[in-house]
């Protein structure tokens, strides 16, 4: 039977749905937090060890934030599948809708494949708490690169109307070249390394193309959604077996947790992206990439 505290399982389970969503790696977070606190918390939570109960749990969080995106942007996946399954059907790709979805599923094709054949490799020999420190830092670099990138690139005319949130994004979204897309999807293979993440180089990859802030967002959040839930599904199955020995509820309550952290903080960056920097983003992980190099190296 696996060990995993309640209190470890509420902790992680917070910061994993805050984090995925917010551009700092919830992964990144997942590794440090139990290696910088140290004792019973590295030794329960170790996502790079064989077999690890932990990577289970994870999971299970990953599950919940997906979910928690589905029910945020209910509406726009209905016409986003609604789109896919016409476009399949009549055999046509007209509508901003139809043509959305195929450019989901062409960007979200290269990140699937990466992790399908690299999973293992990345999470048992990069998932250690010195490379993901180094790359926590990275990102923070990233996010402070593509502000001061930002600030000499005009923002691509052919992708704006204005400032405005829902179908009309998805408009604009849907005009986006399938190299373009498939380019920003692409992005996402970085955040299988713990410490990059996945909707911060999304975002960035796209401010790089010329959408502006909320467009690029709103594309990071609608790739990140299949890519979550996939993830999860594919390994949730080990909840049900040995893996999943002694840690179900707890599963369950970090993924309550996760879910709730996820819906709140994508409901608060929709907004604050839209017109704010990445800046803010990039000096705390850079802070907190270092920090937990200093700590590591002192003990």
């Amino acid at each position: 039977m696996h060990h995993l505290s309640w209190l470890e399982a509420g902790v992680v389970g917070i910061f994993q749905g805050v984090s995925e969503l917010f551009p700092v790696s919830s992964l990144g977070h997942s590794v440090l937090i139990p290696a910088v606190i140290g004792g019973s918390w590295a030794r329960d939570l170790n996502v790079s060890s064989p077999e690890s109960p932990y990577l289970a749990y994870i999971v299970g969080l990953h599950v919940a934030t997906a979910i928690a995106l589905i029910i945020y942007f209910w509406r726009d996946w209905v016409r986003i599948i609604g789109g896919l399954f016409t476009s399949i059907t009549r055999r046509e790709v007209r509508t901003s809708d139809q043509r959305l979805a195929w450019l989901l599923v062409l960007a979200t094709i290269p990140v699937g494949l990466t992790g399908l054949l690299f999973e293992h490799w990345f999470r048992t020999t990069v998932a250690k708490p010195v490379p993901t420190a180094i790359l926590l830092t990275v990102n923070g670099l990233i996010l402070l690169g593509i502000e001061w990138f930002r600030r000499g690139t005009p923002i691509n005319s052919e992708y704006v109307d204005e400032r405005v949130t829902g179908p009309e994004s998805d408009e604009r979204l849907a005009r986006l070249s399938i190299p373009t897309a498939v380019g920003i999807g692409s992005a996402q293979i970085l955040a299988l390394g713990p410490g990059i993440s996945r909707s911060g180089i999304t975002m960035a990859t796209g401010l790089v193309r010329g959408l502006t802030r909320e467009d690029a967002a709103r594309f990071s959040f609608l790739l990140a959604t299949p890519v979550i839930l996939a993830a999860g599904a594919l390994k949730l199955g080990d909840l049900t077996g040995p893996l999943g020995n002694g840690i179900r509820g707890q599963v369950v309550f970090g993924s309550v947790l996760s879910g709730v952290g996820a819906y709140l903080a994508v409901r608060f960056l929709t907004r604050y992206l839209a017109n704010r920097s990445l800046r803010p983003f990039g000096v705390y992980c850079m802070i907190a990439g270092v920090a937990s190099l200093a700590v590591f190296g002192l003990r």
